[in-house]
């Protein structure tokens, strides 16, 4: 059986250049949050909104879920008008609320029934419809905003991780650690004085440790490799070991074979 990983956006919180936010799509059909650029990400993909089935809300800081109330928009008025398309949200508890704050800045009144249609699972672990068995687990971020990553694992045996943010902690390297890929934010530079992001001396560390795990990167703070002129803050990639992988917008990884490697 064949699986995608794509990383449709792989910026940070401050857009690097062309790079949209980070913003992972799983078989073509699950995604990891909802980041603002959310469906600029899905229509540059050629993806319609109405085809995600589960959004997996890894916490709820503005870059990660603002894209939420312009994706259900969408569904409402253009791609399922007919409302024939489930879609479920996994999160912390207190998700739903929160995201119907959001909905309700946004466009007051006009997505109450969207909301009412979603399933929205507060569990710590649970199975998609396509048998992809997911857990949800603490990471090391902001505690105000429930950060959680996850971890992936197929009943064919493919298994990969999403960090979410987070900086260093055991609970994300346990789960790398068990891990065939893992999709890992490097949202700061190395002078940043905080511990709630990876910088590329910690991605050292973490490929050094899990050496059998393929680190792709995402959420990073670097240029695209495509653009020109001034950068932004950086245009310079550090120098990683062999097992770390810093994506760009669209790249993709396919697990065939028993094994993921990039798509040709």
């Amino acid at each position: 059986m064949t699986h995608e990983v794509r990383l449709l956006g792989t910026g940070n919180a401050f857009l690097p250049k062309q790079r949209l936010h980070s913003f992972m799509i799983l078989d073509g059909i699950h995604i990891v949050d909802a980041p603002p650029t959310a469906l600029t990400s899905l229509r540059i993909a050629g993806i319609s909104p109405a085809e995600i089935e589960t959004i997996f809300v890894t916490h709820l800081h503005g870059d990660h879920v603002f894209g939420l109330p312009f994706l259900l928009l969408e569904r409402k008025y253009i791609s399922d008008r007919e409302r024939l398309k489930p879609l479920t949200v996994v999160g912390a508890k207190g998700v739903r609320e929160r995201f119907q704050t959001l909905c309700q800045l946004a466009f007051p009144g006009s997505l109450d029934d969207a909301l009412d249609s979603i399933e929205f699972i507060e569990s710590d672990h649970g199975t998609t419809n396509d048998n992809w068995n997911w857990e949800r687990f603490e990471v090391h971020h902001d505690d105000a905003v429930d950060p959680h990553g996850y971890r992936f694992e197929h009943s064919d045996g493919a298994s990969l991780v999403h960090s979410g943010d987070s900086g260093p902690c055991d609970n994300l390297e346990n789960a790398i650690s068990r891990s065939q890929i893992a999709v890992v934010e490097m949202g700061f530079p190395q002078w940043v004085p905080s511990d709630h992001h990876h910088k590329p001396n910690d991605i050292q560390s973490l490929a050094e440790r899990n050496p059998d795990t393929q680190l792709l990167i995402t959420h990073t703070f670097i240029d695209s490799e495509k653009s020109s002129g001034e950068p932004i803050l950086t245009n310079e990639f550090p120098i990683h070991p062999g097992n770390v992988h810093h994506l760009e917008d669209g790249d993709a990884w396919i697990h065939e074979n028993s094994a993921w490697n990039p798509e040709n």
